[in-house]
């Protein structure tokens, strides 16, 4: 029971049934707030306990200052955990570990039990194997079953052993989709000393686009696993009440332009403008005129412009996408009579207070594509040839990609103004410049031929698009894309055209309800005559699962070192995540990834090119197969009703024969089985005592890895293949596992010693502590050699020697995966010191016991003359233990002649509840110290 002292508790009628609720109408000046910090006083307010959560915390939210940086920190309580089985797996073994560790403290394992609602989808596991074949689905599944058969007998124990926990099995759909069109509650109830309390919906998740849930006005963000196992076990997540950005929109979309272009847009413009930490905030006109798919298309892309949410508030869109997707009438009026009556339905009329206004006139937004390596790198489509001509020969002719402020000299050095037909460093000869030549970059041709499976005979070049894959909760939520796809592979069919042969299609959609109105509006013929047949209810490429290319692709791009192409209507394009023959990546609507698909190449021009010739010999250009914006809304209104959300999620936790035939072991306790090469126990807690140790200095510490800016958690986490001469592929092949069973990193997680193995393994990643070599290497100090990155961190632990990580700007961007900093920890890693960090990697760091800290401002590792040689002392760490933080710690880097660079760290631990965690060796350890204690 809060403590309640504004006295803001009341009740709400609604029908025949009565909530108690917390009034923000009883604080004077939380009316003025933005409708998400409403969510954080509305939050506040019920869980004040006069301890974590003061009176003090409320009038702070209460006098929030727009302009102010933040400074006050609050206790924020999710309601609900959601989880994707990637990372939802180790939270399970570590809660199972957890349970162990607490009896052996003299506790009560009992109490490890999720506190509030947990719910974790099986989604990144399926490969895209088998394509272009109407079984493909049914084989992927088996594929699935296969390789993931330990995990999920796992996933099922978890599901009996702990209370408030459900698993959605595999063969569904994607998290964030299931989210908003199930999960999400939008108003949450539950019982609390005999009354039912009504509060907004709120939640964290595993996966950094938990933020799609934005789109339906829950405020959620994605965190890394170790704290969302802290938030199932009752921990507030410590935050900083954020500056919040109001975004307005106007207008309307044009004809030819897609949500998908409109939230590549936002990303480009919220990148540039820079919200990292912030919350962003739509508003305006124009808020009621955008359909909840394309709200929760752009809440998705939050972490790709670096926002901690992107959230649209709760209006008459919000409550009628509700009523469709079969949510019962008694919710949807609590929904609408919850949100009038605290403030938070959304008023046009009304400007509540703003940190910085950015706007977008909608009609403004032109179709695009994005890449080829970040999702903020939008471009326009009219530009993408030449886009495609001026990046290729960044990743031909060199024996890596240029780093970004290298571009205009390597072009130069490449491609001599005065010599446009020139060889490249690696002989390739370069043809004349065609038209869409710029900067007098020639175009770079590598003809190759290749004879496919069934005989043909084609050739590739560099550009080939090898991948088209409509994949991802992004755009497979959204109707409006989805079905415009649909229409557009009609057109094409009807007017004969055919995607190239060298292109791996496929339809991956993030959950059923997208084949039913495909059934319904009869569009999956004409997919599967041009190949997207269904392949699968997952992620797939959008995570790295799009599955080999065909052997006799594979082998051409690899013996010729071709630069080949993936579109793909997903989220994220970094470096060497999508396919590792696959160097270029792009982000696309998924109708233009069946238009590339038809193209076959990104040396192409949609206004000037046709793709193909129809019956009668006529040029056939993208302007004649594309659908119009009334035939997409009508296809909309025909096709898509409330029973097929009822009937596809009637059953959702059930499963399908195969998920109900695993045998499922039972008890309290997880049976570890010592042979099991995909769940282990870990070591976090082992000679664990009740009293934390004090903190210590760090004093000889080497280099581990010195890299440059945007490392994103792609480069540092374990994601993708496991190559068999890899650490952890020699580990799998020693535990007896055949090559073919290797599965994915993913898949394994659950096991820390194929993922610590895998840490920093990326095949893009370039440790500057090595000349030109990609991958997870390192030059061993103490043996003076190259080695892999996990070789020669075991050498250094048994030597007793620890390890800093040397980084640049905006250092672990990208996805909220915990392994990231779990396997910088158990790899020995007791500092990271960079130019800045991005706000999961930086959290899951001190997370996990590893120091965050920061060059001083203006500083890097080359201004300072650090190559990565020195051996590093940190003093003043210690301090910690007085019970405040530093503010500053002092860094002596002593080269091999003696030399030494002394600077001054910022120490980037930002709350009192981050010094806890870090104090405890971890957040992990904390927890399990206050519950044996209390």
């Amino acid at each position: 029971m809060s403590t309640d002292s504004f006295k803001s508790r009341g009740t709400l009628e609604v029908g025949e049934k009565s909530y108690e609720i917390y009034r923000l109408a009883a604080v004077e000046g939380l009316d003025r707030l933005p409708y998400s910090l409403k969510v954080l006083a509305e939050n506040l307010l019920r869980t004040e306990d006069g301890k974590n959560v003061t009176a003090d915390h409320v009038r702070a939210l209460a006098t929030w200052d727009p302009a102010a940086q933040p400074s006050t920190e609050i206790q924020f309580t999710p309601a609900r955990v959601v989880m994707q089985d990637f990372t939802g797996v180790p939270c399970v073994v570590d809660l199972a570990t957890m349970r162990e560790a607490v009896a052996e403290l003299g506790g009560d394992p009992a109490r490890i039990n999720p506190l509030a609602p947990a719910e974790l989808v099986i989604d990144h596991s399926v490969v895209i194997d088998v394509f272009g074949r109407e079984d493909a689905f049914e084989r992927n599944v088996e594929l699935e079953y296969g390789r993931n058969k330990e995990r999920y007998q796992f996933l099922r124990w978890g599901q009996t052993a702990f209370d408030d926990f459900k698993v959605v099995p595999p063969g569904t759909g994607i998290v964030h989709q299931v989210n908003i069109e199930y999960l999400a509650r939008v108003t949450m109830t539950r019982g609390v000393d005999g009354v039912v309390q009504a509060y907004p919906d709120t939640c964290v998740g595993t996966d950094s686009h938990t933020t799609m849930v934005n789109g339906l006005g829950v405020l959620g963000w994605g965190v890394g696993g170790i704290e969302a196992e802290a938030a199932m076990l009752g921990q507030p997540v410590s935050m900083l009440i954020p500056r919040v950005v109001g975004f307005k929109l106007s207008g309307s979309i044009p004809p030819g332009a897609t949500a998908t272009d409109v939230v590549l847009t936002i990303t480009e413009m919220l990148r540039e403008h820079g919200v990292v930490g912030k919350f962003v905030e739509f508003y305006g006109e124009g808020v009621a005129a955008v359909p909840l798919a394309n709200r929760a298309t752009i809440g998705n892309m939050s972490p790709e412009f670096g926002s901690t949410a992107a959230i649209f508030p709760i209006d008459q869109v919000t409550v009628d996408y509700l009523r469709l997707t079969g949510r019962e009438e008694e919710q949807v009026a609590l929904v609408e009579a919850y949100a009038k009556e605290q403030g938070l339905w959304h008023d046009a009329s009304r400007e509540p207070a703003f940190s910085e206004y950015l706007e977008l006139d909608l009609s403004t937004v032109v179709p695009s594509i994005a890449g080829p390596k970040r999702p903020q790198d939008r471009i326009a489509l009219t530009d993408a040839k030449s886009a495609f001509a001026e990046a290729l020969p960044h990743y031909v002719g060199a024996e890596e990609p240029f780093a970004e402020n290298e571009l205009d000299e390597a072009v130069e050095d490449t491609f001599p103004a005065s010599d446009p037909i020139a060889v490249g460093t690696d002989g390739v000869e370069r043809a004349e410049p065609h038209h869409h030549t710029h900067l007098g970059i020639g175009r770079v041709s590598k003809k190759v031929p290749v004879t496919m499976a069934d005989g043909r005979e084609t050739e590739l070049d560099h550009g080939a698009v090898v991948i088209s894959s409509i994949t991802s909760c992004t755009n497979t939520s959204n109707p409006s894309v989805m079905l415009a796809a649909g229409l557009l592979a009609k057109n094409a069919v009807e007017r004969g055209l055919q995607v190239k042969p060298w292109v791996k299609t496929s339809m991956a959609p993030g959950s059923k309800v997208v084949s039913d109105y495909y059934d319904k509006a009869g569009l999956w013929p004409y997919l599967e005559n041009l190949g997207y047949h269904l392949v699968g209810y997952g992620c797939t490429t959008c995570i790295g699962n799009s599955g080999p290319l065909p052997e006799e692709i594979s082998a051409a791009v690899n013996a010729n070192d071709l630069s080949v192409a993936s579109v793909l209507s997903g989220n994220r394009n970094f470096e060497g995540r999508i396919n590792p023959d696959v160097k270029m990546n792009y982000l696309a609507s998924p109708p233009l990834v069946i238009a590339y698909g038809l193209a076959g190449t990104m040396d192409f021009d949609f206004a000037g090119e046709p793709l193909g010739q129809d019956k009668d010999g006529q040029d056939v250009f993208l302007a004649d197969i594309w659908p119009t914006a009334a035939d997409v809304d009508a296809t909309i209104a025909s096709s898509i009703d409330r029973e097929m959300f009822t009937k596809d999620y009637a059953d959702v936790f059930a499963g399908d024969e195969r998920w109900r035939a695993l045998e499922t072991p039972e008890g309290d306790t997880f049976d570890w089985q010592p042979d099991s090469t995909y769940v282990r126990k870990p070591p976090y807690f082992e000679g664990m005592s009740v009293d934390p140790e004090p903190v210590q200095d760090i004093t000889g510490a080497r280099v581990l890895a010195k890299l440059g800016d945007s490392v994103t958690t792609d480069h540092i986490s374990p994601a993708g293949s496991i190559k068999p001469d890899s650490p952890a592929g020699t580990y799998l092949a020693e535990h007896g596992v055949a090559r073919r069973d290797f599965n994915s990193y993913g898949s394994r997680r659950g096991n820390h010693e194929v993922m610590i193995r895998g840490t920093f393994a990326n095949i893009r990643l370039r440790n500057q502590l090595l000349d030109g070599v990609e991958g997870g290497f390192t030059k061993n100090f103490l043996t003076g050699e190259q080695a892999a990155i996990f070789d020669a961190a075991q050498d250094y632990a048994e030597a007793g020697v620890p390890l800093v990580i040397l980084g640049g700007k905006e250092y672990g961007s990208g996805s909220s995966r915990d392994w990231a900093a779990k396997g910088t920890a158990l790899l020995g890693v007791r500092a990271v010191i960079t130019e800045s960090f991005e706000r999961i990697h930086r959290s899951n760091l001190i997370g996990m016991g590893v120091l965050p800290l920061q060059f001083p401002a203006g500083q890097n590792a080359d201004s300072l003359g650090l190559d990565g040689t020195e051996t590093f002392d940190v003093a003043g760490v210690t301090g910690l233990n007085e019970g405040t933080t530093p503010s500053t710690v002092e860094v002596t880097a002593t080269k091999e002649d003696g030399s030494v660079v002394e600077f001054d760290a910022v120490v980037r631990i930002d709350t009192p509840g981050e010094a806890d965690y870090f104090r405890n060796g971890g957040i992990l350890q904390y927890v399990l110290r206050q519950l044996v204690k209390a």
